[in-house]
């Protein structure tokens, strides 16, 4: 059997976020899904599995309450549901960068075949991976800046170092798109004015663009630890660190 797995975020204010997470908490236990959904005030963001019919009634629900209409939906599929159970929460953010950031000033959106193009064009840019430094072990983007941090909230203090770059052009990726949707707007307060996100992600960018330019696979936050970008498997690119053999799944 196939279950349909998804990625979604919305920045949107709800203005009271223990009441709309307790009345989603109580949808998603009836409905049967499994994953993880952060609710606060300044949004939602979730990721959750069930079978395609039980996916379909989650996203018209979603998209009947006022302000989160036509959203923008990752899709994937996978032969278990890879979540051991249903978390439903609030949080001060439902990404935690620790900085105020207007979505809404953020960079510009680089649809996935303009991502290509800027990349196999003569053009300057700088290319940042915008993940965790155990994610961009399994797998970036050909010659990605790939920060060595273990927590998105720990990029401003990267980001100190590279601002004698500010008047070079900017390319950021995520997994989905929400990271960069917050360190774009924080790169355009610290200077940086040509700044620029994969709309979508490495997700979307797989599934219209393949697996060009992308070396390894992609991690996520689920039971299956990564997938591919793409089509195409491809060779792992990083190292078990036991045994040093060539490995891509990170626990």
């Amino acid at each position: 059997m196939s279950y349909d797995v998804i990625l979604y975020y919305r920045f949107r204010e709800i203005e009271d976020p223990e009441a709309f997470c307790a009345e989603h908490h109580a949808f998603c236990e009836e409905l049967g899904v499994k994953g993880r959904i952060y609710i606060g005030r300044e949004g939602i963001n979730g990721t959750l599995a069930g079978t395609p019919e039980q996916v379909r009634r989650y996203r018209e629900h979603l998209e009947s309450i006022e302000g989160f209409d036509d959203m923008d939906w990752k899709t994937d599929e996978a032969d278990f549901i890879p979540f051991p159970r249903l978390t439903v929460k609030t949080r001060d953010e439902i990404v935690s960068l620790h900085e105020e950031a207007d979505p809404a000033a953020g960079g510009a959106y680089l649809e996935p075949a303009e991502w290509r193009e800027v990349l196999e064009s003569e053009e300057d840019y700088l290319l940042i991976d915008v993940r965790n430094d155990y994610e961009s072990r399994i797998g970036h983007f050909e010659g990605a800046l790939t920060p060595q941090v273990e927590n998105f909230y720990d990029f401003p203090e990267w980001l100190e170092g590279l601002e004698a770059n500010r008047d070079r052009k900017v390319l950021m990726y995520c997994t989905g798109g929400i990271r960069c949707e917050k360190f774009s707007v924080l790169m355009r307060k610290k200077g940086f004015r040509d700044v620029n996100q994969l709309h979508g992600g490495i997700l979307r960018y797989g599934e219209q663009e393949g697996g060009a330019h992308f070396k390894g696979k992609c991690f996520v936050f689920d039971d299956r630890l990564v997938v591919p970008v793409g089509k195409e498997e491809g060779e792992p690119i990083a190292r078990c660190e036991i045994t040093g053999k060539p490995a891509d799944t990170y626990i």
